[in-house]
């Protein structure tokens, strides 16, 4: 049984900074791409940052400059570091990863359940 579960989320104020983890259990054959999306209350959920099994890395234009997302495949964990946050970057943050638990299949994407950040002015 795959499971992500996040962690580090909490309140702070602009200007501030949080660190995400993400950690990923049970049988795994490949992590694949991995990366965080966020909600906020009333909005779709929208891409934040990914990372591929190389490092390659993207950022939504918004985060672009202010976080930084990385990995640990030996401890199957994804990061992303929140700096200079502002209130606009309030939401509920979900990791992903899209995983391979056996060599001859697809990758298929796996959500961790959330975890809250809110910013306040």
């Amino acid at each position: 049984q795959v499971e992500l579960v996040e962690s580090g989320g909490g309140s702070v104020q602009s200007g501030g900074s949080l660190r995400l983890s993400c950690l990923v259990s049970g049988s795994i054959y490949d992590l694949g791409t991995m990366g965080w999306y966020r909600q906020a209350p009333g909005k779709e959920r929208e891409l934040v940052t990914s990372i591929t099994v190389v490092g390659t890395t993207d950022y939504a234009e918004s985060v672009r400059g202010r976080f930084t997302i990385s990995r640990d495949n030996a401890q199957k964990t994804v990061y992303l570091q929140m700096n200079n946050l502002k209130p606009e970057d309030s939401a509920v943050y979900y990791c992903y990863s899209r995983l391979r638990t056996r060599i001859r299949d697809f990758g298929t994407d796996y959500w961790g359940q959330g975890t809250q950040v809110v910013v306040s002015s």
